[in-house]
């Protein structure tokens, strides 16, 4: 039994250290200081993940809901914006990229995000699929970058990224789910960006039994892996 202990209780551990954050963004070539441009989250300090899709903390997982970040950052449509990981994405799953344009007459740093507002610009999938070892592109990753489409109007917008960790995603309430969002200024888009019918709110975008929530990662062999959420909406 003590040893079965000091297993779990290591195992723990292990699971805790592989927890992150995305406090930085990285601009020619330096990275920001902590917290300059991106909401500061709950978890800064525990880099626990949301595991309730129905929270409130699944806008931007903030620390200070209605407290914006110091900055907000220019970014040309059809350029990126970086995210840096702290320590780096240590658990397999999908990559997100959601963008939502803030309203007239509020800012980056005063727009709560709440409302279906938010249109997905990114998604990925595993590897692997059939095989049981799937393999996600973010798998590992000390910097993730969205690419802001091209066809964006302009204006300013909260950009919120979500990695899906997916390893104890085999029961409800199982998926963690980690979470930021940016404050950025685009210029440069031809406005011609189509959302009609993607836009979604968080919390209300998933469901806790969305088969890409809720999902098998080991035994037996996915085949198949549904993205939760909206379309990707392209140019």
């Amino acid at each position: 039994m003590k040893f079965s202990t000091s297993v779990a209780l290591g195992l723990a551990a292990a699971g805790a250290q592989a927890h992150y954050t995305f406090p930085r963004y990285v601009s020619g070539g330096s990275v920001s200081a902590d917290w300059q441009a991106i909401r500061t989250t709950e978890n800064k300090y525990s880099h626990g993940p949301v595991t309730d899709v129905n929270s409130a903390a699944m806008t931007c997982y903030e620390e200070s809901p209605g407290r914006g970040a110091p900055q907000t950052i220019n970014v040309q449509a059809g350029g990126t914006f970086t995210f840096d990981v702290d320590t780096n994405i240590g658990h397999p799953g999908p990559l997100h990229f959601y963008l939502a344009k803030v309203p007239a007459g509020q800012t980056a740093a005063t727009f709560d995000g709440k409302g279906a507002v938010w249109f997905k610009i990114y998604q990925d999938g595993p590897s692997g699929l059939g095989t049981g070892s799937l393999k996600w592109p973010s798998d590992g990753k000390k910097t993730v970058t969205a690419t802001i489409p091209s066809c964006v109007q302009n204006g300013e917008y909260l950009l919120r990224v979500e990695h899906i960790a997916l390893h104890s995603a085999g029961s409800v309430g199982g998926a963690q789910i980690y979470i930021a969002c940016a404050q950025i200024n685009v210029s440069g888009g031809s406005g011609t960006i189509n959302t009609n019918g993607a836009l979604v709110s968080f919390p209300g975008a998933y469901k806790a039994t969305d088969p890409g929530i809720l999902f098998q990662l080991y035994w037996p062999a996915p085949t198949s892996y549904v993205n939760p959420g909206p379309r990707v909406v392209t140019c």
